[in-house]
This record gives C-alpha cells, structure tokens and sequence, in this order.
C-alpha cells in the first residue's frame, strides 16, 4: 500500500503524464495489489481549491468526488483524530502545512511510502517517499 499526496492524486486520475517515472511505477504496481490510499484530508484540499477557483475540475466536486473515489485501487482513509494528534508531534522541524502534517503522519502510521514531488516532503527524513 502507499499514500498518494493529493496533487499525485489528481495527476493519476488526470494528467498520468505528470507523473514520475518511479511514482507511475509504484501506482501501477500497488494498484492491483493493496490499493492506494487517499486521504480524507486530500479530498478536502480539493474541495477548498476546487471552490476557491485555485483548481479546475472536469465536474463539479460534487459529481467528481464520487467517480474519483471509486476509481480502481482508491481507498479513501478517514481522517483519524490520532492522526490529527501525532500531526502536532513530528520529529524534528517539519512544515505547518496541517494537510502534509497530516499525510505524514498517516504514512507514518501505516509505515508505508508516501508518493509525492513536494520538496519539503522529499527533505523530511523521518517519512518514505516515492519521487
């Protein structure tokens, strides 16, 4: 199993292109086998950028949600008040995005690899990641 971030989210659904080689690699290989996992947290960051004109859907979020949560392999994770909790609690200095805080500490949680390109995320070594 392994996290999407929510932009990797987006690009697999809609520009698979943007994608790297090795996170294509690690979708098409987890797919099948455990599913990918979303967070909660990133289908409200789409919400919020969606309904604030900072992100173009091809549907309304309210007919894209429900396609985009079915689509093959997706596993949508609740968001976990531990999570929320242990997201104010990461080792050493990490960013105050609370959205990445929170990715982070489920990835942690669950031990699994978090695919994502965003830097601040990539440079924090106390998290997996795929790039």
């Amino acid at each position: 199993m392994i996290l999407l971030d929510t932009h990797i989210w987006l690009w697999w659904l809609h520009e698979p292109n943007q994608l790297s080689q090795a996170a294509q690699q690690a979708i098409q290989h987890e797919e099948p086998e455990n599913g990918l996992l979303v967070s909660a947290i990133s289908v409200w960051e789409v919400a919020v950028k969606s309904s604030i004109g900072k992100l173009v859907l091809p549907l309304p979020i309210d007919e894209w949600y429900p396609l985009a949560k079915t689509h093959s392999g997706i596993i949508i994770e609740p968001l976990s008040p531990i999570d929320a909790i242990v997201s104010t609690q990461l080792p050493d200095d990490f960013h105050k995005d609370p959205a990445d805080r929170i990715l982070v500490a489920i990835a942690r949680r669950y031990q699994i690899p978090l695919v994502t390109c965003d830097a601040k995320i990539l440079n924090y070594p106390h998290v997996k990641t795929i790039w």
